[in-house]
């Protein structure tokens, strides 16, 4: 027996790096038995069936630290969350949706602000109001600036990453000149819908040069978070963490309830309102699923 961890499936296939050598290898029908599925990321255990071609049966599926349903993989430390300053305009409500799904795999994460050599809006201290108050860090980069290109590589040193964010957002260039032996798919931006075009087939990890794994993932423009309980909602809003103790009731969702301190910190623009605003469609949206 071997271990190693998965860093591609397609097709029923699962590819174990086993010590820099990869083996394609099929899993065992007992976990399509007890409804497991082995992910990208996961560390297993495998038997060689031959040893030349380097095949083998997954046997055993450790335990996961985390595991992300959009995109699935399984083990990640942090997400780099990728939004373009432009070409497609950052839409601030999915990039929160993205955060919260982070939050609640209790993923370190990183607002990558790409693209910043088309600012022609210059968003770039808007962006900085809106999410400096969350504590998350941000990084803006260009695929030009190479001292931006430092501080991701910086950023991704021994750690495994997912980089998340909707098409065209230049996920996969980013990839490409931070690490040059890579060969991966760009993407490019229709210039009638000004949206993405899904370039990365699959979910694959792979790893980086100065120690780590990077997973790069199909793009993607919705998620859902019907996952999650209303009460759990305002804690993946951590800029709403020093005000929540002084709301009037325990029990407050920061709605409609008088005294309510997250409220009051969004008149006094200690909380941006696009991200309050994010809070509600999001709370709605959980009610509305709670309701089926």
């Amino acid at each position: 027996m071997k271990e190693g961890r998965i860093i591609k499936g397609i097709g029923g296939f699962y590819y174990i790096d086993f010590n820099g050598e990869t083996y394609e290898c099929k899993a065992r029908g007992i976990f399509r038995k007890n409804k497991l599925t082995p992910m990208v990321g996961d560390y297993v255990v495998f038997s060689v069936t031959d040893e030349d071609k380097q095949l083998g049966m997954v046997e055993e599926i450790k335990g996961r630290d985390t595991e992300l349903i959009r995109p699935p993989v399984a083990n990640v430390d942090q997400a780099i969350v990728v939004f373009a300053i432009a070409q497609p305009d950052p839409n601030f409500s999915l990039l929160d949706r993205f955060i919260v799904l982070a939050e609640s795999q209790k993923l370190d994460i990183v607002i990558d602000i790409n693209k910043m050599d088309i600012d022609d809006k210059n968003l770039k201290d808007e962006i900085i109001r809106i999410y400096e108050p969350t504590g998350y860090p941000i990084i803006f980069t260009s695929k030009e600036d190479e001292n931006s290109l430092q501080l991701l590589k910086n950023t991704l040193k021994n750690k495994t990453t997912v980089f998340a964010g909707p098409s065209g957002v230049g996920k996969s260039t980013l990839l490409n000149r931070i690490q040059s032996n890579l060969v991966l798919q760009t993407g490019e931006i229709s210039v009638k819908t000004a949206r993405g075009k899904h370039t990365t087939r699959h979910v694959e990890l792979i790893p980086y040069n100065e120690s780590g794994w990077v997973v790069d993932t199909p793009g993607f423009s919705s998620l859902t978070v019907d996952f999650m309980e209303v009460e759990e909602l305002a804690g993946s809003f951590r800029e709403f963490n020093p005000f929540i103790e002084e709301c009037r009731f325990k029990s407050c969702i920061h709605e409609n309830e008088p005294h309510c301190r997250v409220k009051t910190a969004v008149e006094n623009n200690e909380i941006a309102k696009t991200r309050y605003d994010s809070y509600l469609q999001l709370l709605e949206e959980i009610r509305k699923n709670r309701r089926y």
